[in-house]
């Protein structure tokens, strides 16, 4: 293969990748149903131009017809007048007539043929118009609804893997980061000094109160021998359940009843 051969083919293969990329399928169906359609006015002058022919041969054969009669009868009268010299001038002429009736009506088989398959072309043309129509209607929906999917699909895969998804996570990240941070804050915060200052509080009120219940039950005598030595206790800080403090107090009942 020569060198001009092998330029020659890279350009059309470079020239015919450039016209698929720019070529739009959906376009160009619809140039080709106009062009369709843009057709049809032509084809119909086309076949009444040959049904024109067939009308004018019609009428010229009529008239032939007409004329030959006519001479006919001149002729035949012209014998009666034994006038032959007129009878055959129109012998002669009905001779001629003769023959271009004879010539029209070939014309006219061949024109009335040339009229039938020029309406049967044009017909046919108007169905196959028809057909293709419907068929690039179709196929442009079906571009349509490809380009469509294209669509779905680029933004299915942007979606999926591109800046979309990282975002998500990203965030989701950091969402999470926050609401660990909040709930160490919350848990630190609840075992803070303050905190078990408050409790402290807490415990030396229960304190008092079990003080001042007890010096109700020595000034009603409630409490025996063990009354100062549990108030010593209590005075010296130490710490004192409620059910110790109960159960002595039922003791020094049941001793001073038993007295």
């Amino acid at each position: 293969m020569g060198l001009w051969a092998r330029i020659a083919r890279v350009f059309r293969a470079s020239t015919g990748a450039a016209l698929d990329k720019i070529e739009n399928p959906e376009l160009v169906l619809q140039q080709t149903i106009r062009d369709m359609r843009d057709r049809v006015p032509e084809l119909n002058n086309s076949v009444a131009q040959v049904m024109a022919t067939e009308r004018l041969l019609i009428k010229n054969a009529e008239n032939l017809e007409k004329q030959v009669v006519d001479l006919d009868s001149k002729i035949k009268a012209s014998v009666k007048m034994n006038r032959d010299d007129i009878a055959t001038a129109y012998i002669g002429q009905l001779q001629q007539a003769q023959l271009d009736l004879e010539r029209t009506g070939a014309q006219l088989e061949h024109a009335s043929l040339a009229s039938k398959q020029a309406l049967k072309a044009r017909d046919n043309y108007v169905l196959n118009m028809k057909k293709r129509t419907a068929e690039a209607m179709q196929l442009i929906s079906a571009a349509k609804q490809a380009k469509l999917q294209e669509q779905l699909a680029q933004t299915m895969e942007t979606f999926n893997i591109g800046d979309d998804a990282s975002t998500f996570n990203e965030m989701r990240e950091k969402i999470d980061r926050r609401v660990a941070a909040a709930e160490a804050k919350l848990q630190l915060g609840s075992s803070t000094v303050d905190a078990q200052m408050q409790d402290i509080e807490r415990e030396a009120m229960d304190i008092q109160l079990q003080d001042k219940l007890l010096e109700y039950k020595q000034q009603m005598g409630l409490l025996g021998e063990g009354k100062s030595t549990t108030s010593k206790q209590i005075e010296a800080g130490s710490e004192i359940k409620e059910e110790d403090v109960l159960e002595e107090v039922l003791l020094n009942e049941t001793k001073q009843q038993s007295n």
